[in-house]
Parts: C-alpha cells; sequence; structure tokens
C-alpha cells in the first residue's frame, strides 16, 4: 500500500526521522515503538500526508485514503459538539460538508457506533466524555471513513482495560477486513496483537516481528 523510500524529516537543523526502504502493505497491523522523541508520531503524520518529508519519496500517498487519530483527544474537548456530530465528521470525506447523508453513510456510521460502543453516547456533548469514551468516538469517526489506511497514535495510552480491549478488536476486525493499520505505542502488549513492529530511536533500528527484535543490542540504540 505505502512504501517509503529514504524519508527524511528535519526541523531546523535537527534531523527528526530517516526511514530507508519500508513497506506497509495492505491488510496488516504495525506498530511503531521507540522512545519519546524517536520519530514515531512524526513517520504517522508522513504517512497522513500531514508531515512534508525534507526529502524521500512516498508510493501510494495519492492512490489510498487514510483516517488518522493523533494524541491527546484531549485537546478536542473544547469542540461544543455532540458525539453524534464528531461522529458524523467521518463520512465528510466520502460525501463532502453540505450534501445530505444517504442510506450508505448512516449505515457506516450506525456499524462503526456498533463497533465501538458509543451508541448510549452520542446525545451527549463530546468535551463532557470520560478520555476512553472521547477516544473510541473519534476512533468511531474515524473507521466510518471507510479509509484504506487507519492510523493511530498511541492509541490505548491512559484508558481502562475494557476500552483497551474494544480498541484492540476493532484494529484486528480492520486489518482482517484488508486495511492497513498503523499505531504507534509504548505498550509491548499493543505491539505483540500487531503482524509487525518498527522499533525507532530517530531511524530504523530493527523492523520485524516484535519476539524477534526486542533484543538487547537493540533496546540500547
Amino acid at each position: 500500500m505505502f512504501q517509503l523510500k529514504d524519508i527524511r524529516v528535519s526541523f531546523g537543523t535537527k534531523l527528526a526521522l530517516e526511514t530507508g526502504t519500508l513497506s506497509f502493505p495492505a491488510g496488516s497491523t504495525v506498530a511503531l515503538m521507540g522512545p519519546n522523541g524517536s520519530g514515531k508520531t512524526t513517520l504517522l503524520r508522513v504517512l497522513a500526508g500531514l508531515q512534508e518529508p525534507s526529502s524521500g519519496h512516498i508510493q501510494g500517498s495519492r492512490e489510498h485514503s487514510v483516517a488518522y487519530v493523533g494524541q491527546h483527544q484531549h485537546h478536542h474537548a473544547w469542540m461544543p459538539l455532540t458525539a453524534a456530530e464528531v461522529l458524523r465528521m467521518g463520512r465528510y470525506r466520502n460525501l463532502g460538508l453540505l450534501r445530505p447523508f444517504r442510506r450508505e453513510d448512516r449505515r457506516a456510521l450506525t456499524e462503526a457506533a456498533n463497533r465501538l460502543d458509543i451508541t448510549g453516547l452520542l446525545n451527549q456533548t463530546f468535551g463532557a466524555l470520560s478520555g476512553g469514551e472521547r477516544q473510541r468516538v473519534l476512533l468511531a469517526s474515524a473507521i466510518a471513513n471507510n479509509a484504506d489506511c487507519l492510523l493511530l497514535d498511541e492509541p490505548i495510552t491512559g484508558l481502562d482495560l475494557p476500552t483497551q480491549h474494544i480498541i484492540s478488536e476493532v484494529m484486528k476486525s480492520e486489518r482482517d477486513r484488508g486495511r492497513l493499520v498503523v499505531i504507534s505505542t509504548h505498550h509491548v502488549e499493543e505491539a505483540q496483537d500487531c503482524d509487525r513492529t518498527i522499533l525507532l530511536n530517530g531511524s530504523v533500528i530493527a523492523d520485524g516481528p516484535l519476539e524477534t527484535i526486542l533484543t538487547e543490542s537493540n533496546l540500547t540504540q
């Protein structure tokens, strides 16, 4: 789906990320792991088209649609919207802002709400929800988009175990539907549920199944 070739991202004189060659195939789940400042969020933003690389090339970025859920969803808490209105934003890519919702749009929204167990939250103000509830609403909006690729920046950080389980199951089902799911995480347990892990520290330290890359030499780089 995506192939990155020698992507480099710099902020001023600081090199934040260099990738070498990385492939992200459809129908897979990929975890990005590394310490704070290692380039995980930068890589997600490059894939999402939100961060322009300083150099390098991305194949597939024009052919495939992307849904992105960033960190710090409490930043959205100020929005004077209901959870239902936030959910409906997920269909704007398919519909535009002014056209009426079609049957297929309503079906996609209902399915997403059911999968994330947010039906009972839809009439509540988004900012009044807990952090876990807001995260589920934002993820439901993202999957209602029916994008080819789902990008999630630390999707379970700070959430309770039931919410973590719901999000983990949704990620697996999106993969099984043929979509690419890429997450950043500090949680080994979350990475274990992914097909592949990319270990970052400004550059790619290791890439493969988690059990093969968590070596002492990799972790000390």
